[in-house]
């Protein structure tokens, strides 16, 4: 069940640029879903914009620039942009916005302060990532979150396999992420089997790789 915003309710005003914006009134985050996920059904447009007055905070959609916004316009400003691959994540995302604004959304995916970071090629995109991470601790918290996200341990129990039957032009920005966290920890990958999908990633586990992708599990 949703926690109730408190104070509440809570106004979240939508848009779409066309003139026809959605003030609504709302308990809690489950309830700001529901009624984002009906607005964005019921239209079709380049750009959708939740705006949360009250925080100081903006979450843009752009499907057609397959590109997530999400802005912070308080007393210290920011703001950081997402690309994304498939229209199935722009509800979630905003459902992670209702629940905690801004920082809802920090492990949804690959955050870039600079808009143009979106334009380098996936596997440029991915290392320039993974170089923000520069202790063991933070590497550690990331590699256990592109696992939680499409990852396994193959029934042995001896790895961790990351892009879980996934192709090898899938997910390419996270993958290249991935390899250098894997070689920053001093991490092990092993052969995937014969018959593994051409995108995965085996990695030996290791305690520290356990403990904190079973805190994502």
């Amino acid at each position: 069940m949703a926690r109730p915003y408190r104070p509440g309710p809570k106004q979240f005003v939508f848009t779409v640029g066309d003139g026809d914006d959605r003030e609504v009134s709302v308990a809690d985050s489950q309830e700001a879903y529901w009624a984002f996920a009906a607005f964005f059904r019921e239209r079709e447009s380049d750009t959708y914009t939740i705006e949360d007055t009250s925080a100081k905070q903006r979450l843009v959609l752009m499907p057609r620039l397959g590109v997530i916004s999400r802005f912070g316009y308080g007393d210290q400003p920011r703001s950081e942009h997402l690309r994304v691959d498939t229209v199935n994540r722009y509800v979630p995302a905003a459902g992670l916005f209702f629940e905690n604004g801004y920082a809802g959304l920090d492990r949804f995916g690959q955050w870039f302060p600079d808009l143009s970071d979106l334009d380098l090629a996936p596997e440029a995109r991915g290392a320039a990532r993974a170089a923000t991470f520069t202790t063991e601790a933070a590497a550690l918290e990331e590699t256990a979150r592109i696992w939680a996200d499409s990852g396994i341990v193959d029934p042995s129990g001896r790895y961790h396999v990351f892009f879980d039957s996934h192709g090898v032009d899938d997910d390419r920005a996270e993958r290249a992420e991935l390899l250098q966290l894997i070689e920053f920890l001093g991490l092990e990958r092993a052969e995937p089997p014969a018959g593994a999908a051409g995108g995965e990633v085996w990695v030996r586990s290791a305690p520290r790789l356990d403990a904190e992708c079973a805190r994502w599990a």
